[in-house]
């Protein structure tokens, strides 16, 4: 309890219920699970209200003025929001009722995003900042995010690279079955 700046957090979990720090919003793609955005939210504000500030860090990273506006699905921490951009936000609901089938299945992918914070927490150390401050706290929002966005991007540098001595083992050794006796 040494920084004076963190709030009690209600989790509504039956193993933790509350948590003390500061809450990050954290935005990635659909599909890749790569990180678009962080933000670090002091003061522990309603979910529906941080979802503009997320949003429009989002179309500042991602240069969103020539794409057709994206569609964003959040869960139910977000109902209520007061989002007035150009994004269409599809707020997750407990049973699919008269939801049609498309996008019933775009809302069940939104809980992939679930794991990719419990990474963040646990292997990123977003779960307990060591820097001081609101400027600490956004600050290490933003290097977790870019942490796991550069091991994913080591990942496929490092598949990529064998697929690549593959091919060249196989264009420059000479197979032994093609030699001709004469």
């Amino acid at each position: 309890m040494h920084e004076p700046k963190i709030c009690c957090i209600a989790k509504g979990k039956a193993g933790k219920k509350y948590g003390f720090g500061n809450k990050a919003s954290v935005a990635t793609t659909s599909q890749g699970g790569w990180l678009l955005g962080a933000l670090s939210l002091p003061d522990n504000p309603y979910d529906g209200h941080t979802l503009d500030q997320q949003l429009a860090q989002v179309r500042r990273l991602v240069g969103g003025k020539s794409r057709p506006a994206p569609e964003t699905h959040v869960d139910m921490g977000y109902r209520g929001h007061n989002h007035s951009g150009p994004e269409t936000v599809h707020v997750d609901k407990r049973r699919r009722g008269a939801t049609p089938k498309t996008l019933w299945r775009w809302m069940k992918r939104r809980a992939a995003v679930e794991p990719t914070i419990g990474h963040l927490k646990g292997e990123r150390r977003l779960e307990s900042n060591r820097l001081k401050g609101a400027t600490g706290d956004a600050i290490n929002a933003i290097l977790s995010a870019a942490a796991m966005n550069f091991q994913k991007l080591q990942g496929f540098f490092w598949h990529f690279g064998l697929r690549l001595l593959h091919q060249l083992s196989s264009t420059l050794v000479p197979s032994p079955s093609l030699e001709l006796t004469p």
